[in-house]
C-alpha cells in the first residue's frame, strides 16, 4: 500500500448519544476509534484530534492533538491534526465514528490519483469520510477561520474525484451518529463476523 498519514477526527460533542465519549462507545465489543485505528495501521502518522480521555486507546506512535477551540468541528479539527503530518504525500481524514471503515477501504482510495478521493453512495451523494487528500490541496482548502466551518466548503474550488465502493456488506462511510445507528451497527457487525468483531 502507498504510504499515507491519517487524521481520525474524534472530538465531537456526541449530543445525539447522550454526551458520552462517542470513540470509546463499542459495535461488536470493540470500541469505535479501536476500529477506526486498525483499518489506519498502514498509515504513518496516525494523529488523533480529540479530547485526553482518549488517550487509554492509543496505541504507542499515535499521535493526538486538540482543534482550537474544542468542540470547534471538524474543519479546525483537520486543521490541527494537519500540523501534525509532513508536508506533502497524501492523507486519510476520517471520523472515529466509522466502525465498518477497513483497511481495503482505505486502500481503495489511495488506488486513485487525484487531489482528493471520496466515496459516492449508490444514490450518488458524495461522502465527506473517509476521505484521501494530497496534503497540499487540503491545506490551500482550509478556510482562514476554520473554527465552525463545514467539511462541504473545503470543496469550494475542488472537485472530488468519486470512487464508488466495490466491497459487499456495510459501506467504509456508515457513521453513527445517534443511538440507533449504533445500535444497527452492532446488529451489522453481528451478521458480518460469527466472532461479533466485524469486518477486519
Amino acid at each position: 500500500m502507498l504510504p499515507y498519514a491519517a487524521l481520525v477526527l474524534a472530538g465531537g460533542a456526541a449530543r445525539r448519544m447522550g454526551g458520552a465519549p462517542k470513540p470509546l462507545l463499542p459495535v461488536g465489543g470493540v470500541p469505535l476509534l479501536t476500529r477506526v485505528l486498525a483499518a489506519l495501521r498502514g498509515a504513518d502518522p496516525i494523529v488523533v484530534v480529540g479530547p485526553p480521555e482518549l488517550d487509554p486507546l492509543l496505541p504507542p506512535g499515535v499521535l493526538r492533538t486538540r482543534e482550537q477551540p474544542p468542540g470547534g468541528g471538524p474543519v479546525a479539527a483537520i486543521a490541527a491534526g494537519l500540523a501534525l503530518c509532513p508536508p506533502t504525500g497524501r492523507v486519510a481524514v476520517v471520523g472515529a465514528d466509522l466502525p465498518f471503515l477497513t483497511a481495503d477501504g482505505i486502500a481503495e482510495l489511495l488506488s486513485v490519483d487525484a487531489p482528493v478521493v471520496m466515496y459516492a453512495d449508490e444514490q450518488g451523494r458524495t461522502q465527506y469520510m473517509p476521505a484521501l487528500w494530497r496534503v497540499e490541496a487540503l491545506r490551500a482548502a482550509l478556510p482562514d477561520e476554520p473554527a465552525g466551518a463545514s467539511l462541504r466548503g473545503l470543496l469550494r474550488e475542488i472537485a472530488p474525484h468519486l470512487a464508488a465502493w466495490p466491497g459487499t456488506g456495510p459501506p467504509p462511510w456508515y457513521d453513527c451518529d445517534t443511538v440507533p445507528d449504533l445500535r444497527a451497527a452492532n446488529d451489522l457487525s453481528e451478521a458480518e463476523a460469527p466472532d461479533g468483531r466485524g469486518p477486519a
